[in-house]
């Protein structure tokens, strides 16, 4: 992520991933949820977290879950079951729950359909908030498989030209398998800048980057400034002049292979909870896993090895920042914001819940 988003080092609270992990399964303990649940929830933050996802980690996303169960907006408890079933094609209801527990299981079904068949797709409608994108297309690599995902997310962004807020803001996560090098794993909105860095954003107290929203008229908001109370989210590309026109296609197309392939209706039109989309691929049923790996390895090694541009010290692809972030993390502990840490311990002391954090000054 760019500095702008970041905990700066004077300020951060470091926590140790095993301590954030532990409070965040209490919390979600405490909200009803089953221990099963609530252990693989915790997974897919913590995930997020120590990869430097920290838009989709506990800082930005356990205060809407726990608002969410409260407002009785997410099952606790949900019976998911499969309700179409071709092989290799599925359909999922997720009975109103929270997909940062009912996508992994249903991601692992597509995974072991691709075993089967080559290839795997679940569809998995009528469901909360799924997290990280990433994490579920990684969960593919242990299989030498290639896992990708998107979801549905919101209804906050505009289309090219337009001034209305038509378009969820989409993320699509592919990753695909390496022998040497380090994993390609991409995970990205297809909007400008993903919503939750505004969050990121306004509690940093840091300004927008040119391009990444427009205001309430539609109409882009061009320069450095501060976030303001009304706006729209803009595609990939920001204006007509500068792609966003493929950004709008790839949130449409998102659009089309999750909620609308759900049996929804698109973007303003959905009348369900949250449709995720998961896919996997089985290298071996296209070549040789070997084969595969190795030109993978090959490629990616001469991307990084890519002469930089003047200013770059390096160049690199998707998945070694979050490689060098969970390497730091890993060690050294995951770095709060100071209100993310008061907000955890006030909480925790509200529902009753037993937590490993350190007291805020």
């Amino acid at each position: 992520m760019l500095d702008r988003f970041k905990v700066t080092d004077d300020i951060a609270v470091r926590v140790a991933p095993d301590d954030m992990r532990f409070t965040v399964e209490n919390l979600f303990r405490a909200c009803g949820m089953p221990e099963k649940d609530a252990v693989q929830a915790t997974d897919v933050l913590i995930y997020a977290d120590v990869r430097g996802v920290d838009t989709h980690g506990v800082s930005n996303m356990m205060r809407a879950y726990v608002t969410r169960f409260k407002d009785g907006m997410v099952n606790p408890e949900p019976k998911w079951q499969i309700t179409r079933d071709l092989g290799a094609a599925l359909a999922v209801d997720c009975d109103g729950g929270l997909g940062l527990a009912v996508g992994p299981p249903v991601m692992d079904l597509a995974i072991e359909r691709a075993g089967q068949y080559g290839v795997g797709v679940a569809i998995a409608y009528n469901g909360g908030h799924y997290g990280a994108a990433a994490y579920f297309a990684h969960r593919a690599l242990d299989h030498g498989m290639i896992g990708i995902s998107m979801t549905s997310g919101g209804v906050s962004g505009a289309p090219t030209g337009g001034a209305e807020p038509l378009l969820g803001l989409n993320p699509i996560a592919i990753a695909a398998p390496a022998d040497e090098e380090v994993p390609f794993i991409f995970d990205g909105a297809m909007s400008s800048v993903a919503g939750n860095k505004i969050q990121l954003l306004r509690r940093m107290g840091t300004n927008l980057g040119p391009g990444w929203v427009a205001r309430a008229d539609g109409t882009p908001i061009m320069e450095e400034a501060p976030v303001p109370d009304k706006f729209i989210h803009l595609p990939l590309g920001a204006t007509r002049e500068t792609g966003s026109h493929k950004g709008y296609g790839l949130m449409v197309m998102v659009e089309i292979l999750t909620a609308i392939l759900g049996g929804d209706g698109g973007g303003p039109n959905r009348k369900r909870r949250a449709t995720h989309f998961f896919m996997a691929l089985d290298t071996k049923a296209f070549t040789e896993q070997e084969t595969f790996t190795r030109n993978m390895d090959a490629y990616l090694k001469r991307l990084r090895t890519c002469t930089p541009a003047p200013g770059v010290d390096r160049v690199l692809y998707s998945g070694m920042p979050e490689q060098d972030a969970e390497n730091d993390r890993a060690a050294n502990g995951i770095p709060y914001h100071p209100e993310v840490i008061s907000w955890f311990t006030e909480t925790c002391a509200e529902l009753g819940v037993e937590h490993r954090l350190p007291q805020p000054d």
